[in-house]
């Protein structure tokens, strides 16, 4: 490969540095904040893979006109409808994981996992 084909998939490269970032948030953090934040980064290294794989260069809006060629190639609308659902999905996801979090610090005390383990074990 050149260097002019790797850099022309810098989208896959912004992906790749998205994802890689929220699963070292992820897999390095002991407060459950941080990992929330850790996990919608890497959800929204996935939103754009799918969103910027739907486009098809020199594509058109997925509507047949009746004068069209039938070898046209046209933009595949389905992954953006997906990655919407995926983005509501995720927001309820967040909110919830936000909600327990605000109670187990009521009960605990802290956010950190490793002293709600302590803390657990002791009682």
């Amino acid at each position: 490969m050149s260097t002019e084909q790797v850099l022309g998939l810098y989208n896959y490269w912004i992906v790749i540095f998205l994802m890689m970032t929220g699963f070292y948030i992820v897999i390095a953090r002991k407060n459950m904040i941080k990992t929330i934040i850790g996990l919608n980064i890497f959800q929204t290294s996935v939103f754009l893979l799918y969103i910027t794989m739907g486009k098809v260069r020199d594509g058109e809006a997925p509507i047949i006109r009746p004068d069209a060629e039938p070898d046209v190639i046209y933009s595949n609308p389905l992954p953006s409808v997906l990655m919407l659902t995926a983005i509501v999905v995720g927001i309820a996801t967040t909110a919830l994981a936000l909600a327990l979090i605000v109670r187990i610090r009521e009960d605990y005390g802290t956010v950190e996992e490793d002293k709600i383990l302590i803390l657990d074990r002791e009682s």
